[in-house]
């Protein structure tokens, strides 16, 4: 993606089903465990650059000894500065004798991280703090085993400001940071009173006060508390979690919009965003990797047993399609698969727009993750090619030109060249420094000498955001090469509409093919269409959030996406640069991405049918913070 959207949060947890000696004797460590966290999080590492956080249960802790622990770091290459840490920590102790490496109960009670549950997470915020404190996981701590709580997430929470006053309206007292808080109180509340209804039960029974914490623990009902919580929840989410007793959980939102996927075997049960780094991690088959259900809460009990079962009431699956298209990584194979064929989608749109010039034509891709849809592209066109070549040749026998044969074989065959080259330490370095507009034009190179005046240039893109990066360097970097054109495809559709389930698209006037629409309205004189979007979305607010429609969809009835895509064309193209050619932007279809996307249709930021009700909610009040024009996104937690 060229535009510097944040990414999704990654989730990785790690239950060990043996004790530390099991794998000591097995894998020669008790790291085993820890090193998997990494290997999780490590192969997750596109999902979260804001900074990380890891999480441990230690089980069946002796009196007076700490059982949860938490570690976070919100600077640069804050992952590895957190394992490192944490290893370096492991050679002090053992220097000084506090630490056995080779004896289980001292590496366990020693090393906070020595313990049977494990949690990390990569987080790449949408709302609240940037700095450590803004980490998950977040920690509940009591002097109760089965009261204190860890949690961690890939979510956002569309009504974060509703949740908090249900909170308030009990009496608690909320701090308004992010709404991981707020789903932290919530399961909390909610384990409290399961908690306390079988703490007092037994006590007024006269059981023995230290007996009590383990009838609690086999009593404690995750899926019934998690059912209550996800009652009053509206958002996507992948959340993970951990009791102080050991008990843990995973639970995914009712339509599927976060991924989750697991992995069990004898010795280890293993959750994550993603499904090839448990695959790649455990040597796992792709069968072996389940996905989580929409609706469903992976539970694991203090006793090491995994249960999937229902939370919520199952929605119309609507799985997020970005993350096909640009979240996840490629080495999944139906990822790759489907890449490939956003790819090959376009090649229809892209052979009209070069007049089918196959001759005089370079085909490239902006680095890195357009690659694989490039590579169905260059598949869709030669496929075409191959096809165009066998007609030709049938019709050249027929009627005799044996001679141009060896022309029509030859000639029009599709080239591909590696053009753009993104200098992606350079881009860490403008982004903390002033000066970032003068600079940013030097973010991505090109190899020189590879296109003539009269060629076109299509470059393939994965999605086109905000359209600020295409012209304030992409294009300006592609004009130095001197081609008679430059073509940007997107592989994904035009992004319409603001998410609110976790990437950070939230600002409506900041999308480049919502700038169009309003730059055409005002060219034809339908200003006050904008003014009328207004008042209606004031009045949808006032209705109950299950009645709310999305009347901002009327801002694009009056146009093509011909003519959006040729407004895009304008606006991206630099006017301070001494190049003449031509630039023109084309997006795939919604058609052609559900077609090469079957089964992940979450596709509300390009079409604004939301999965949620309050997705609807939040678009309302971004198109009534446009026109307002007042900062802030508008599922952030206000009161």
């Amino acid at each position: 993606m060229s535009d510097p959207i944040h990414h999704e949060c990654g989730v990785a947890m790690v239950r060990l089903k043996k004790d530390l000696g099991w794998y000591l004797q097995k894998y020669g460590t008790c790291l085993w465990g820890f090193q998997r966290l990494y290997l999780l999080m490590e192969k997750q590492h596109n999902r979260g650059q804001d900074g990380v956080g890891i999480g441990c249960c230690k089980l069946n802790m002796p009196l007076g000894q700490a059982y949860l622990f938490r570690e976070r770091n919100a600077k640069r290459d804050s992952l590895i500065k957190v394992m490192e840490g944490l290893l370096k920590n492991i050679s002090k102790l053992t220097r000084e004798k506090r630490l056995d490496p080779k004896d289980p109960e001292s590496f366990k009670s020693a090393f906070d991280f020595g313990g049977e549950v494990l949690l990390g997470h990569l987080r790449y915020g949408t709302s609240g703090a940037f700095g450590e404190g803004g980490c998950h996981p977040y920690v509940r701590r009591t002097n109760y085993t089965t009261k204190s709580l860890m949690v961690l997430g890939n979510f956002n929470m569309t009504n974060a400001r509703d949740l908090n006053h249900h909170l308030i309206d009990r009496g608690q007292h909320p701090v308004f940071d992010t709404d991981t808080q707020t789903v932290l109180e919530e399961i909390g509340y909610h384990l409290d009173e399961a908690h306390d209804a079988i703490y007092r039960r037994e006590r007024d029974k006269g059981t023995e006060g230290k007996l009590i914490p383990d009838i609690i623990s086999e009593e404690i009902d995750i899926q019934r508390i998690l059912e209550k919580c996800g009652e009053i929840w509206d958002g996507g989410y992948s959340i993970a979690g951990v009791i102080g007793n050991g008990d843990g959980f995973v639970l995914r939102d009712p339509g599927g919009i976060r991924p989750c996927f697991y992995y069990e075997d004898d010795e280890v049960i293993a959750f994550a965003s993603e499904r090839v780094p448990l695959m790649t991690v455990f040597n796992a088959d792709q069968d072996e990797v389940k996905e989580l259900p929409p609706g469903h809460v992976g539970v694991m009990d203090h006793a090491g047993g995994l249960e999937i079962k229902q939370f919520a009431e199952p929605q119309t699956p609507t799985p997020c399609s970005f993350e096909r298209i640009y979240f996840s990584r490629g080495n999944d194979p139906d990822i790759y698969r489907e890449r490939m064929k956003l790819g090959e989608n376009l090649v229809p749109k892209i052979v009209e727009r070069i007049d089918a010039d196959l001759d005089h034509t370079v085909f490239s891709f902006i680095p890195n993750t357009a690659e694989i849809a490039y590579y169905g592209m260059m598949h869709g066109l030669r496929k075409m090619r191959r096809d165009q070549v066998k007609e030709q040749i049938v019709a050249a026998v027929e009627s005799g030109e044996m001679d141009a044969i060896d022309k029509l074989i030859l000639q029009s065959w599709p080239r591909g060249e590696k053009i753009a080259h993104k200098d992606i330490k350079l881009r860490t370095f403008i982004a903390q420094e002033k000066g970032r507009d003068q600079m940013v034009s030097h973010v991505y190179d090109v190899t020189y000498g590879q296109i003539a005046p009269h060629e076109t240039l299509v470059v393939l893109d994965d999605s086109i955001v905000r359209g600020t990066t295409l012209k304030d360097s992409i294009i300006k970097i592609l004009s130095r090469l001197n081609p008679k054109k430059i073509v940007i495809a997107s592989t994904a559709p035009q992004i319409r509409y603001p998410d609110c389930y976790g990437i950070d698209m939230s600002h409506l006037g900041k999308f480049i093919v919502f700038q169009a629409a309003v730059n055409l309205l005002e060219r034809g004189g339908k200003h006050n269409l904008l003014t009328d979007v207004y008042y209606r979305c004031q009045e949808e607010l006032k209705k109950p959030v299950k009645e709310m429609t999305n009347p901002v969809k009327v801002v694009y009835e009056n146009f093509t996406d011909a003519e959006l895509s040729a407004e895009v064309s304008r606006l991206v193209t630099p006017e301070d640069i001494s190049w003449k050619g031509e630039v023109e932007v084309i997006f795939q279809s919604v058609e052609a991405m559900r077609d090469a996307i079957p089964h992940h249709n979450g596709d509300w930021y390009f079409t604004g049918n939301y999965p949620t009700p309050g997705g609807f909610k939040v678009v309302n009040q971004a198109f009534i913070a446009y026109m307002d024009k007042t900062g802030g996104r508008p599922y952030d937690i206000l009161l």
